[in-house]
């Protein structure tokens, strides 16, 4: 009963954030497997997989029924991190659990400082149009071909480093790079956890309870989303990423993987 009741409640946590910030949920997901669920590392990063794809496809339609979604960008950076996704699946197996929460988080501290740094375009919600017409397909491809390894590699739908791209590199405004990181997360999360079936072990019961959970956490962040200033979006968004990370180099640390 502990178990099913964490289970949902982690899961709209967990739907909210993906929701809301295009993020930070896939982030949540392993370490609350891993310390709240039980689960071993590799069996996390499988589990993890299939619960991020599917809240993911949740919320990309509710910011798609609002056109917060660019799906030129999403559907090339989803496609050429397959090969990334493939690879870094693969390396999943090599590396020791602690070593790869390390790596984990000392990631996601660096996307944080990245976004907190970065000041808003002054196009704002305009921008929209004029990157769906320029986009610059090297930085599309080196940019998913990056955030595909990651995803394969750590388990995760990649938005700590998807939104951060999206915002840096292509210029999306906030809110639509939370829209279309969904897209990229759902896609991404697909091709790791087809690749992961071969050498990890997917728990359908957590995950049928985290995806009901994640259901209704999900559909609030996207009505939020719309309602937070893009600024406030990126500083939590950042702020979230900065505390999972410091938690989990504690734990680490302490030799508590």
């Amino acid at each position: 009963m502990t178990t099913t009741l964490l289970s949902l409640l982690f899961g709209a946590l967990i739907g909210l954030t993906l929701g809301m910030v295009g993020g930070g949920g896939s982030i949540l997901t392993v370490p609350i497997l891993v310390y709240a669920i039980g689960q071993s590392v590799q069996q996390a990063t499988t589990t993890s997989l299939a619960i991020v794809g599917l809240n993911a496809l949740v919320g990309m339609a509710g910011h798609a029924r609002a056109h917060r979604v660019n799906p030129r960008t999403g559907v090339a950076f989803g496609v050429v991190g397959i090969g990334g996704a493939l690879i870094g699946s693969w390396l999943n197996t090599l590396v020791p659990g602690r070593a790869l929460l390390t790596a984990f988080a000392a990631i996601m501290l660096l996307a944080a400082v990245a976004m907190l740094r970065r000041h808003p375009p002054a196009s704002g919600e305009g921008a929209i149009e004029a990157d769906a017409d320029t986009i610059a397909w090297a930085k599309v491809l080196a940019s998913g071909t990056v955030v595909g390894l990651m995803t394969g590699f750590f388990g995760v739908g990649g938005g700590f480093v998807i939104v951060p791209a999206l915002v840096l590199v292509l210029g999306l405004p906030m809110r639509t790079a939370v829209g279309t990181s969904l897209l990229i997360i759902a896609m991404n999360s697909l091709w790791s956890l087809l690749a992961h079936l071969r050498f990890g072990h997917l728990d359908l019961a957590v995950t049928a309870l985290f995806v009901l959970g994640g259901v209704a956490g999900a559909l609030s962040g996207v009505y939020f989303a719309g309602r937070v200033p893009q600024r406030r979006l990126t500083q939590g968004f950042a702020a979230l990423i900065a505390v999972v990370a410091g938690y989990m180099l504690v734990r680490t640390s302490l030799g508590i993987a």
